[in-house]
């Protein structure tokens, strides 16, 4: 009983079929001639492990959670900036006629020096 040797172009490439194209796995090793415990071993040599998947799903949420923690801060001290403004503004806009100040709304103006 002799072991038959395949090159390994012919193992990705069997793989492959059954990775990317998405074939099942005893039907890429009967078309191809060789025994799906073979292929099956094959296949689990090129997946990632569970560890290595776990990790990069770590990486990934500890990235989402820092990028998230940032926005919180920034949207924290646009909050605290908008809580403790004062009521109204003055706005020195001199009257022509009678020469005094007068005071517009403070949202109208907070709103204009936010958009600036």
């Amino acid at each position: 009983m002799s072991t038959q040797r395949y090159t390994p172009e012919f193992k990705e490439e069997a793989v492959r079929q059954v990775v990317e194209r998405g074939y099942p796995v005893p039907e890429v090793a009967a078309r191809l001639g060789v025994s799906a415990h073979s292929l099956y071993k094959w296949v689990k040599a090129v997946m990632p492990t569970k560890d290595e998947k776990q990790s990069a799903e770590l990486v990934e949420a500890k990235s989402e959670i820092l990028r998230l923690c940032s926005q919180m801060r920034r949207l924290e001290e646009e909050r605290d900036l908008l809580k403790n403004r004062p009521t109204r503004l003055p706005v020195t806009l001199m009257n022509r006629n009678l020469g005094e100040v007068h005071w517009r709304h403070a949202e109208s103006v907070a709103v204009r020096f936010l958009e600036a």
